[in-house]
């Protein structure tokens, strides 16, 4: 008969990572994942043009056209499994899939094509997600204080609005660490409310 394992088998903590075309979605991923990152990445076509916008991104020459997939172990206790949605419209049909029983959520956003993070706001906003949104500095990009940023998307004032280069591990561990406040804030939220009704 074997011996009982001590090993702590982590909860497993489901985040999506989305934004517009070329944002950084799978730069994002593959940054931080402990794992070799699954990506369904696909070469930008002929086909493709006229339907993709590639303004902005014109050097882009791949694009994601299912998911991106990654993890990361917090602490032994919690693993985080990384989903990264396509940027393209014609592939919104995936986003329900890949967001059901997910957490929370990465808004990713390029400052050169703001207006491509629109739909991935409405998106969430709508279905009352827990999101933070991360402004990915691209070298040369003309930078914009987060205040400004906050006011263009009229974004809530409790929704949190950061800085990250999506290339480096340590500011992507500082933008997931900022989502699972969020996450956590929004659980213990409601029941601290009930609590404060109670005591009244």
């Amino acid at each position: 008969m074997s011996a009982r394992s001590d090993k702590i088998v982590p909860l497993a903590v489901k985040i999506v990572v989305s934004g517009g075309l070329g944002v950084g979605k799978t730069t994002f991923i593959g940054a931080i994942s402990e794992i070799e990152p699954l990506d369904t990445e696909a070469a930008i076509t002929q086909v493709s043009l006229g339907v993709d916008s590639l303004e902005g991104v014109e050097s882009k020459t791949t694009t994601t056209v299912a998911l991106d997939f990654g993890r990361i172990t917090l602490d032994p206790s919690v693993a985080l499994y990384l989903f990264g949605t396509p940027g393209q419209d014609r592939f919104s049909f995936l986003w329900d899939d890949l967001v059901e029983g997910a957490l929370g959520t990465v808004v990713l956003v390029d400052t050169r094509r703001i207006e491509d993070c629109f739909p991935a706001l409405d998106y969430f906003e709508a279905h009352r997600a827990p999101f933070v949104l991360a402004v990915n500095r691209f070298d040369g990009s003309q930078r914009f204080a987060i205040d400004e940023v906050r006011e263009a998307l009229e974004l809530a004032d409790d929704v949190p609005v950061l800085e990250c280069d999506a290339r480096d591990r340590g500011s992507v561990r500082d933008v997931l660490a900022a989502l699972m406040d969020r996450v956590i804030g929004s659980r213990t939220a409601p029941r601290r409310r009930a609590a404060a009704l109670v005591v009244r």
